[in-house]
C-alpha cells in the first residue's frame, strides 16, 4: 500500500509536456540561466532582425533534432551517439543555411559564418544527449519549443537594446532625430558582452525579488 501511495506521488510530481516548455522561457532559459550558446549570442545581436533570424534558425534546428534523436534513441549505439547527434545536427543546420541563402543574400552575410557554427552550438548538441535521447517525442517536441523560443527571445532581447542605442534604429527604421548620438560601441563586441551583463542583473533581480515575495 505505502509503494502504490509513493508511486502515485511520484507520477503526480512528474512534469508535464506544458511545464516541459515553459522551462525554457524561464526557470531554465538557456542564455539567461543557463548561459549557452554564447558565440551567436554575443557575435550576431547587433541589430534586431539578426538576433530574430539567428534565433529562430537555431529553434528550428534544436526541433528538428530532438525529433530525429527521439525518434532513433532505441536504434543509436551508446558508443556513437555524439557523432550520431552532430551529422542529425548538420544535416538541419545545412538546410537552414541555403534555405537563408534563398531568402535573403544580405541576411546571410550578416549572420556569417556563425550559421554553421549552429552544429556545434552546445544548446543544441546538450538538449539532444540530456532530454530528446531519453523522453518521448512528444516531450522532446515541447522541450525543443520551450528552448528554442527562450533562446529567440534572448537574442531579440540583446538585439534590440544594441540597435537601439548603437544606430538609432529598430529593424532599420530610424527613431531618433539628428542630432542623436549613436553609441558605436554597442554594436561592437563590448557593447554585446555590456548588454548580456545588464539584462543577467535584470533577470536575476527580478528572480530574486518573485522567490521572497
Amino acid at each position: 500500500m505505502s509503494n502504490l501511495n509513493s508511486n502515485n506521488e511520484l507520477l503526480k510530481k512528474a512534469p508535464t509536456s506544458t511545464d516541459e516548455f515553459i522551462k525554457g522561457l524561464w526557470k531554465e532559459n538557456p542564455v539567461f540561466v543557463q548561459v549557452l550558446g554564447m558565440c551567436p549570442v554575443l557575435a550576431v545581436s547587433n541589430t534586431a532582425a539578426n538576433a530574430v533570424a539567428m534565433g529562430l534558425a537555431t529553434a528550428f534546428v534544436l526541433l528538428m533534432s530532438n525529433v530525429l534523436v527521439s525518434l532513433l534513441r532505441n536504434f543509436i549505439p551508446k558508443q556513437v551517439r555524439i557523432a550520431s547527434y552532430i551529422l542529425i545536427i548538420a544535416t538541419f543546420v545545412t538546410i537552414v543555411d541555403y534555405s537563408i541563402q534563398a531568402i535573403s543574400v544580405e541576411l546571410h552575410k550578416s549572420l556569417g559564418a556563425f550559421i554553421s557554427l549552429i552544429v556545434v552550438n552546445c544548446l543544441i548538441l546538450s538538449r539532444a544527449e540530456a532530454f530528446a535521447s531519453k523522453n518521448t517525442v512528444g516531450k522532446s517536441v515541447m522541450d525543443a519549443l520551450g528552448m528554442g523560443i527562450g533562446f529567440t527571445i534572448a537574442l531579440f532581447s540583446l538585439g534590440a537594446v544594441r540597435e537601439i542605442l548603437g544606430n538609432g534604429s529598430f529593424f532599420g527604421i530610424t527613431l531618433f532625430p539628428e542630432g542623436f548620438q549613436d553609441w558605436v560601441i554597442m554594436v561592437l563586441p563590448a557593447g554585446g558582452f555590456f548588454t548580456l551583463a545588464a539584462w543577467l542583473l535584470v533577470f536575476n533581480i527580478y528572480k530574486q525579488k518573485r522567490a521572497e515575495s
